[in-house]
């Protein structure tokens, strides 16, 4: 019995698709029949965004090619005359590592070059000066008390 060399890869079952059969996504625009998307119907324009500011493709928001295109030019449209914003604010939190400041607690206040304590500021609408320096970190007899007038805009 010869050898052999390359024996061949035991056979893969085969894939089953599960889009098959499935229906696409019917095209929003042609069934209104719409002929242009109008770059100030923000209502409109948000459905084809995600909720990170990006455009939603094609197969998500089941436009045909035509009016794909033509939501593509109307945001960017918008996002051009500040309609609408490049990107969504988004909030994360950080999960500690090198530069982490948060996990260290509320940062004291900075003493001067000269050695004095940092000078407490206080605004006229605050309360009382002797109730923020029983407040504060500094002691009032150390404390330099600067007064600070708002300027109205």
């Amino acid at each position: 019995m010869p050898r052999i060399n390359n024996p061949k890869p035991p056979k893969r079952a085969p894939k089953i698709d599960t889009r098959r059969g499935a229906k696409k996504k019917p095209c929003s625009f042609c069934q209104h029949g719409v002929d242009t998307v109008d770059y100030k119907d923000l209502a409109q324009l948000r459905k084809y965004i995600s909720d990170r500011g990006k455009i939603r493709g094609r197969k998500v928001s089941g436009n045909c090619q035509q009016h794909q295109r033509d939501v593509t030019d109307a945001i960017k449209t918008a996002r051009e005359l500040a309609l609408l914003p490049y990107t969504q604010r988004t909030v994360t939190e950080r999960r500690g590592g090198r530069g982490n400041r948060d996990d260290r607690g509320p940062r004291a206040p900075r003493p001067d070059r000269d050695g004095a304590e940092a000078p407490v500021v206080v605004s006229p609408q605050s309360a009382d000066v002797e109730e923020i320096l029983e407040y504060s970190e500094v002691s009032p007899d150390v404390a330099e008390v600067v007064l600070v007038e708002e300027v109205a805009e």
